[in-house]
């Protein structure tokens, strides 16, 4: 397939500088990185990434950060050209090739490829305010969704994979948002950086995040509101683990927690597409792999990113990049 895209162009300009061939364009070119709105783990994480991939670029290459997007939808923007590198689930970018129906309604996104996996793991978790508690006495997360006072739920909105992951825990205790809603509950879906502020102002008493430790605003609520962090209920366990989320526990790291909190990850990779040029995927993942130290030291929730386990199945999910691949069996590692 030509590319006849401005992404595409660009790309074929850094894979011809990447290769020693003089590229026709004079300006600066620009690697799309899609990530998260600002505040989430991803953007931060992706500014630390886009420094060491722009210095293993040709001179005048930088990377554009994209302040949006989430799992659900990096893999779609990548697909359809409109990001040429991003953060996505191990899972999401799973469903999204094979067109998982409840997600993406059964439309395949084919055109995506990893790069790298097992970056950092990411959990789905349950913050009840303390205040509602003591309201209430409705403290596990099965009492206070199915109580006569249901709490004001808050989380981000579609485009990440905190929504989905929530609806499958609605429905493994018999619940729906149609019906939560039906019987007086409140279910409010707002940009990430708006969240700590409303829990602070006590405009909502639940709160659904994807975590890992260091988490900004996870961090930023925990600190300034009185929350409890719950386990999710064994037959929530059962229902994530059959949708591909794996099931352990998110380990005591926020104000909140009292010990490892039951829970499932949906593990991060990186993607691009098929199409992109092989020197650029070779020079994007040679420059995070050799860069894993500093990258952690800047991100301390990646202190679990193996490196020589970066091409596993299991840390990507989805098939490996030509260009990936060459850079893991010139390591050795294949």
């Amino acid at each position: 397939m030509r590319w006849r895209t401005r992404a595409g162009s660009i790309l074929l300009a850094l894979g011809a500088a990447l290769a020693g061939v003089p590229a026709q364009a004079q300006a600066p070119q620009e690697l799309k990185f899609g990530a998260m709105p600002l505040g989430s783990i991803w953007y931060v994480f992706a500014a630390s990434f886009a420094k060491h991939i722009q210095a293993g670029l040709p001179p005048g290459a930088k990377v554009d950060i994209i302040a949006r997007g989430g799992g659900i939808g990096n893999p779609i923007v990548v697909n359809d050209n409109k990001a040429d590198v991003a953060f996505a689930n191990v899972i999401t970018a799973y469903w999204a090739m094979n067109g998982e129906e409840e997600i993406y309604k059964g439309k395949k996104y084919p055109n995506i490829r990893a790069l790298l996996g097992g970056l950092n793991e990411v959990w789905i978790a349950a913050m009840l305010s303390e205040d509602y508690i003591k309201r209430t006495g409705n403290d596990t997360l099965e009492k206070a969704l199915t109580s006569r006072n249901p709490p004001r739920v808050i989380m981000k909105p579609a485009g990440s994979t905190v929504p989905p992951t929530v609806r499958l825990i609605y429905e493994s205790l018999g619940l729906s948002f149609e019906k939560y809603r039906a019987a007086g509950g409140q279910i409010i879906q707002v940009d990430v950086g708006q969240i700590p502020s409303m829990m602070r102002d006590g405009r909502a008493d639940l709160y659904f995040e994807s975590v890992s430790p260091g988490h900004p605003a996870t961090q930023e609520v925990t600190l300034t509101v009185p929350l409890r962090f719950l386990d999710l209920p064994e037959k929530t366990l059962a229902v994530l683990g059959r949708n591909g989320l794996k099931v352990h526990p998110l380990p005591a790291s926020f104000k909140g927690q009292n010990g490892p909190t039951k829970s499932a990850d949906f593990g991060t990779n990186l993607i691009v597409h098929k199409d992109m040029p092989e020197n650029v995927a070779y020079a994007i993942t040679k420059a995070i792999i050799e860069n894993r130290d500093a990258i952690v030291a800047d991100n301390k929730a990646m202190a679990g990113f193996v490196a020589r386990d970066a091409w596993r199945p299991e840390n990507v999910g989805i098939p490996l990049h030509p260009g990936a691949i060459r850079y893991y069996k010139e390591k050795g590692w294949m």
